[in-house]
């Protein structure tokens, strides 16, 4: 079993999930008491969600570079980013380490390949959803073509990852709110929904759509259990 390195804290919401589905897998494929080989370098969220705000993003490569080089130091075989967003630095950590990073967005696109998906509607931050580093990645390397919503459904959709789900509150009118505006964009022809925010997951799910949903959060999971396993 390879050992995985986790750079979480971003928020721990969503690590402490990324924590118990690796585990679960792991069990899930082994048996008995087994559970994963696990490193975590966690950062306090509240810093770098104010340098994500000020779009002081070298600073926040310095220190990105910095924990993935000590969990490669401690001993870890692959690294895991562990929050969407942050996977705008994925090159600068990358070229950083002699190590794999898993890429969320490139695990999340073979999920898709599966099932035929190749317009989905993403719910993300701003940052994921207006940038190209995610959705550019999907398109360019994937061929999948994102839908986002627009100006006011990305400050909704953003705004309850900050201010309710970054800090586990969970409410049933934010739930209603995202599935309206799913609603809404499904009507320009997606074929499926990417949760691509760590924390969505903790809101909505398969069972609250039509459509075929793909949790990031999941699905990075269980990729990094295939590899930790070899496969």
């Amino acid at each position: 079993m390879k050992t995985l390195g986790l750079i979480g804290g971003m928020s721990w919401e969503s690590t402490a999930i990324y924590y118990r589905l690796i585990n679960e897998a792991t069990r899930a494929r082994l048996g008995g008491l087994h559970s994963a080989r696990l490193l975590m370098w966690s950062f306090d969220f509240a810093p770098i969600a104010k340098h994500q705000m000020a779009d002081a993003w070298d600073e926040l490569a310095t220190v990105m570079v910095d924990a993935a080089r000590r969990l490669e130091g401690a001993g870890a075989d692959a690294l895991l980013i562990c929050t969407n967003t942050m996977h705008r630095l994925f090159e600068k950590v990358q070229v950083a380490v002699a190590i794999p990073v898993l890429h969320i967005a490139d695990v999340t696109a073979a999920a898709m390949a599966k099932k035929g998906c190749r317009r989905p509607i993403v719910l993300a931050t701003r940052f994921t959803m207006e940038q190209r580093f995610y959705t550019g990645r999907l398109l360019d390397r994937h061929g999948i073509e994102a839908i986002v919503p627009d100006e006011a459904g990305r400050s909704l959709v953003h705004d309850i990852i900050y201010r309710e789900l970054c800090q586990g509150i969970v409410q049933p009118q934010s739930k209603q709110a995202y599935l309206a505006e799913i609603a809404r964009l499904s009507r320009l022809g997606a074929d499926s929904v990417v949760l691509g925010c760590t924390e969505i997951g903790m809101l909505i799910g398969q069972q609250d759509l039509d459509l075929p949903l793909f949790d990031t959060t999941q699905i990075h999971a269980d990729a990094a259990v295939a590899y930790a396993l070899g496969g």
